[in-house]
């Protein structure tokens, strides 16, 4: 192959973000994609944060291949045999510029990559990157089965296992506890069923976020998104939870018993299953953050690190998206300096602390520690569910106060754990 100015590893939102800028731009670069295709080996839930990425992509982003924008926020805490439900209706995210909507990966990335090669970039798809070139610690291109392709600079987005990270020295192998493997569903039905279902009105989206039984007790929880004409359906369960579980349990088995749920079988009833796929998640937030840079090279992404679970939001596309738009500029200003040196590099590092991505991750960044607390995901949901079913049950026996049914749930737990994770919660959040 011709020698390339920039050479970006993995065909993800992140990779073909920075491939569309530099492109756009005149400078040559080349993606190299593992997959079938761009967005052949991706399984976000589906979800994607338009405001904070709105100005970095102005001249495509709302012509994207979008699902439905997001009205209705739903939490449900599960017990073995019951569930409460929070949910939010707001006329706010129905309103234009939608903040959030749904997304099909498989069609989305392939979309993007469309961009990258109108915008005068190339994609080569069912290749792997075995190896880096290296001129002592400084990366000089990639070694992809027999060839050897010369670069400038090696833009490492792909993905949380990143191989090319770990080459270039920038990225250890983090624990087990550092990651999550997710198993997701794409189930098709028809737009109406969708809207009666969830009570939508067309274009309008829900997502629903699940928490409590159905990872026995794991860190982790379920996520369903609806799209125009089929549902995305996924669990996340922590690897090390799942290595040290007794009696030992598969995550596609977690997954086939959520699926069985109540709340769930009536949801996805009548659909057929149009897409099944598993995949590596990071879960460490700020602490799992690499060094993003080094000579000839950077990283963006999951690659990076650079996802973020609240809890209550799981974000991880509008950062791998912002990551490449950013490290697509460093990667620019490094061009018209002649100058790929590590210190140059670091510029792109700069520019993520002054972004909404650093800022977001650097706010949030105990809340892995918070959600790392087997009681949020065994104990709370279980008293959730009591006491909600002990006030709302009427029996043959008189009925006794709510506020001393709910007391007597509340001393079934430890005060004093209750008060540290609660201060822990206002603390982390």
């Amino acid at each position: 192959m011709d020698n390339f100015d920039v050479i970006v590893v993995g065909g993800g939102l992140a990779g073909l973000s920075a491939a569309y800028c530099l492109a756009k731009e005149g400078i040559g670069v080349l993606v190299v994609e593992r997959g079938d295709y761009s967005g052949a080996k991706n399984i976000t839930g589906g979800r994607l944060y338009l405001n904070p990425i709105r100005s970095l992509l102005p001249d495509i982003i709302e012509k994207a291949p979008l699902e439905r924008f997001v009205t209705k926020e739903r939490i449900l805490m599960m017990s073995d045999k019951s569930s409460v439900a929070i949910e939010l209706s707001s006329q706010k995210f129905g309103q234009k510029p939608y903040h959030s909507y749904t997304v099909l990966r498989a069609k989305f990335d392939q979309w993007l990559a469309d961009q990258v090669n109108a915008a005068g970039g190339m994609i080569v798809t069912k290749n792997r990157v075995d190896d880096l070139i290296m001129d002592g610690t400084k990366v000089r291109g990639i070694i992809a089965g027999e060839d050897k392709i010369p670069a400038n600079v090696v833009l490492a987005a792909d993905g949380v296992m990143s191989l090319v990270a770990e080459k270039a020295g920038l990225k250890q192998r983090q624990k087990p506890q550092d990651y999550a493997v997710a198993v997701k569903e794409v189930i098709e039905l028809s737009p109406q069923i969708i809207e009666q279902r969830f009570n939508l009105a067309p274009g309008e989206g829900a997502a629903q976020m699940y928490a409590g039984a159905i990872t026995k007790g794991m860190f982790g929880g379920g996520f369903l998104y609806t799209n125009l004409s089929s549902i995305s359906l996924g669990l996340v369960v922590r690897i090390k939870d799942l290595m040290e579980y007794k009696p030992q349990i598969e995550a596609p088995q977690l997954f086939e018993d959520f699926k069985q749920r109540p709340e769930i079988k009536g949801l996805i009833e009548g659909g057929e299953t149009i897409e099944y796929s598993a995949h590596v998640i990071p879960e460490a937030g700020m602490e799992g953050i690499p060094k993003l840079y080094g000579d000839g090279i950077l990283l963006a992404g999951d690659a990076a690190g650079l996802t973020l679970n609240t809890g209550i939001t799981v974000r991880g596309m509008e950062f791998a998206i912002a990551s490449g738009v950013l490290a697509a500029r460093a990667i620019s200003s490094a061009t018209k300096k002649k100058d790929f040196s590590s210190q140059s590099l670091a510029e792109y590092e700069t520019l993520l602390k002054n972004s909404f991505v650093l800022k977001d991750m650097e706010t949030f960044k105990k809340a892995p520690h918070f959600l790392d607390n087997p009681r949020l995901m065994g104990q709370y949901p279980q008293f959730l569910c009591d006491t909600m079913e002990q006030m709302m049950f009427i029996g043959d026996e008189p009925k006794k106060r709510l506020v001393g049914t709910a007391m007597g749930e509340v001393r079934k737990i430890k005060f004093t754990q209750l008060l540290k994770d609660g201060y822990n919660a206002f603390r982390s959040m």
